[in-house]
C-alpha cells in the first residue's frame, strides 16, 4: 500500500497505447457477498462481458472506492438492490485503456484510454439529457448498480458515453475523478459562487472533500476546511484551504468561521461528510445569499434532518442544494484541472486482492485521501 501525494507521478504508467491485447476469458472482481448490511468482499474470478455491437470493452487498470460503493453493497438507500439487476460488482470509478470494440463502434479506437463513472447510460433524448442533468434522466443506467462496476477488471461501456481521459493524467488520478472531483465540480458550478467567496467544506481533509477544496481553489474560490487533526491540516493547506479548523480543539466551529470571514459567515457550504448536516446552516452565520450544496448521501433515510427556521431562509435569501453525481462536461473539465496541474493526486494505492481491506478500511474511515485499487498488482 502506498499514500501518494506527488504531482511528479501524474502520467500514466501503463503504456496502452502500443500493447498488444490478449483477452482472457476471465478476470478478476471484487464481488459483494451476504448483501446487506453484513456484507463482504471477496475477489473471484468472473466471466470476461462481449462488447454489444455500440459498446467499448475496457480493461481497467485501476478502480476507486467510493462511500456511495458501501451504501450500495450494504442497502442501506432507498434505492433497488444490486441483486435486482444481477450485480455483483459495485464500483463506478474506473480508469484503463479500450481492448475491443463493437461492430458500430467508429469514434473509439483500441488502445485509447477510457474511464467508466457513475452514470453508464442515459436516453440523450429528453430535456434533462439536453440541459447537463443526465443524471437524472428517467432513463438513466447506474453503474455498480444496475451494471457491472469497475471492482471488475474487464467492463463494457456505450461507446457514446464513455469518458476519453487524456494524457498528462495517472489512472491513479483519473479514476476518482470520474465520481468524486466531478461530482465537486458539478455542485461549483450549480451554486456559481463568485470568485473571492469563501466556501466551507466541512470534513474537507477526507477523500472527496480534499478534492473539492482544490476545484474550490481553481475556480478562484477561497476554501475553509473543519477537520481534525495535524496532518489533515497540512494536507488542506498544502491543497490550497485558506483556513483550517480543528473541530477537536475548537469549541464553536460555526464561531471560528464566522470570525474568519469577515464576520458575516461563509458565502456557501459543500457538504460531503454527512455528520455535518445538522450544522451546515450555522455556518453561513448572517450571509445574504448563502447557498449549502449536498452532496454527501446518509443512511439509514430520516438519520439527520437538517435546517433552520424558515424565516432565517427567507430574511437572508438562503438556498439549500443537492448535487447527485457530475455530467459528462464535468468530467471532461476536471481532467483537464488535472492535466493542467491544478489537482493534486491524494491516494492510497492498494492491489487487487487487498481490495476487500481496502473496502473495510474505507468503511471504517481509516484511508487517508482516496483509495485506488491497482488491477496490475
Amino acid at each position: 500500500m502506498d499514500v501518494n501525494t506527488n504531482n511528479a507521478d501524474s502520467v500514466a504508467t501503463h503504456d496502452d497505447a502500443t500493447a498488444d491485447y490478449i483477452i482472457p476469458k476471465e478476470c478478476k472482481a471484487g464481488v459483494v457477498v451476504n448483501e446487506g448490511p453484513g456484507f463482504s468482499v471477496r475477489v473471484e474470478m468472473v466471466p470476461v462481458p462481449e462488447p454489444a455491437p455500440d459498446e467499448v470493452l475496457i480493461r481497467l487498470n485501476v478502480t476507486g472506492i467510493c462511500f456511495s460503493d458501501i451504501h450500495f453493497m450494504a442497502g442501506d438507500l432507498d434505492l433497488p438492490a444490486m441483486s435486482e439487476f444481477g450485480v455483483r460488482s459495485p464500483g463506478h470509478e474506473g480508469a484503463g485503456v479500450v481492448v475491443k470494440i463493437g461492430a458500430n463502434v467508429n469514434n473509439w479506437k483500441v488502445g485509447q484510454r477510457a474511464g467508466l463513472k457513475p452514470v453508464w447510460s442515459t436516453c440523450g433524448n429528453c430535456t434533462l439529457c439536453w440541459s447537463g442533468k443526465e443524471a437524472h434522466c428517467p432513463h438513466s443506467i447506474h453503474t455498480g448498480i444496475m451494471r457491472a462496476g469497475s471492482y471488475q477488471q474487464y467492463v463494457v461501456s456505450p461507446a457514446r458515453y464513455t469518458a476519453p481521459i487524456p494524457d498528462g493524467v495517472s489512472d491513479y488520478l483519473a479514476a476518482p475523478i470520474m465520481c468524486s472531483a466531478s461530482t465537486i465540480h458539478r455542485s461549483l458550478v450549480e451554486a456559481n459562487f463568485q470568485p473571492g467567496s469563501w466556501v466551507v467544506f466541512p470534513g474537507g481533509g477526507g477523500g472527496v472533500g480534499i478534492q473539492g477544496v482544490q476545484v474550490a481553489k481553481a475556480f478562484g474560490l477561497r476554501p475553509i476546511v473543519i477537520d481534525a487533526g495535524v496532518e489533515k491540516k497540512q494536507l488542506s493547506l498544502s491543497c490550497g484551504a485558506e483556513a483550517y479548523v480543528d473541530f477537536k480543539e475548537t469549541k464553536d466551529c460555526a464561531e471560528e468561521v464566522i470570525r474568519i470571514t469577515d464576520g458575516i459567515g461563509a458565502h456557501g457550504v459543500v457538504v460531503t461528510a454527512p455528520s455535518a448536516y445538522a450544522t451546515a446552516t450555522a455556518l453561513v452565520g448572517t450571509r445574504i445569499g448563502a447557498k449549502i450544496m449536498c452532496i454527501g448521501l446518509l443512511a439509514p433515510k430520516g438519520s439527520v434532518i437538517f435546517g433552520c427556521e424558515p424565516a432565517k431562509y427567507c430574511f437572508q435569501n438562503l438556498t439549500i442544494s443537492g448535487t447527485l453525481v457530475s455530467n459528462m462536461m464535468d468530467i471532461s473539465q476536471s481532467l483537464d484541472l488535472a492535466r493542467r496541474g491544478l489537482l493534486m493526486p491524494v491516494y492510497t494505492v492498494y492491489g487487487i486482492d487487498d481490495l476487500p481491506k481496502a473496502v473495510e478500511k474505507l468503511r471504517k474511515g481509516e484511508v487517508v485521501g482516496r483509495a485506488v485499487v491497482d488491477f496490475n498488482k
